[in-house]
């Protein structure tokens, strides 16, 4: 059988959602150097422009990755095993067989709750760690994680 391309995509959310995080993640560093440029007069000029710089990339990263991220992300779930493929330049293929699946878990962050979003974990005997599907609809992952219980409740194996 030859390895394929899982067929789901997230929730088209999920942009947003690291839309977000990227701005959240650019707007610290960037506020605590526009504040300092404002008190230190002497070093204005020195704190005025990596604030700029950073506030300008940041933004060009919360428009363009998201988006592409959100093209290379995909997700499957079929009888036999869990299959999650991330990354853009690094691609990572993880691929956890019901039979060695630990736990199932669902969880919402802030973030995630805002945009109506979850993570599923599932955690396995890898030494990798968990397979996790994140920026699925809520509802969507707390269906996949009922599923996912189901199957592998039916899936002979000890998960160890």
């Amino acid at each position: 059988m030859r390895l394929r391309p899982p067929n789901n995509t997230l929730d088209p959310r999920a942009v947003g959602w690291w839309r977000a995080q990227w701005l959240l993640l650019t707007a610290t560093p960037v506020l605590v150097l526009a504040v300092l440029g404002t008190l230190i007069g002497p070093a204005r000029f020195w704190l005025l422009l990596p604030a700029a710089v950073l506030a300008v990339l940041g933004t060009g990263c919360a428009v363009l990755l998201p988006v592409w991220w959100f093209r290379t992300h995909r997700w499957e779930v079929t009888d036999e095993a869990v299959y999650v493929r991330t990354g853009v330049f690094r691609q990572e293929w993880r691929i956890a067989p019901m039979s060695r699946i630990q736990t199932v878990d669902t969880v919402r962050g802030p973030l995630e709750q805002l945009f109506r979003l979850a993570t599923v974990t599932v955690t396995t005997a890898s030494a990798k760690g968990a397979v996790r599907i994140e920026g699925l609809d809520h509802e969507t992952a707390a269906g996949l994680a009922e599923r996912l219980t189901r199957i592998t409740q039916d899936t002979p194996g000890d998960a160890t």
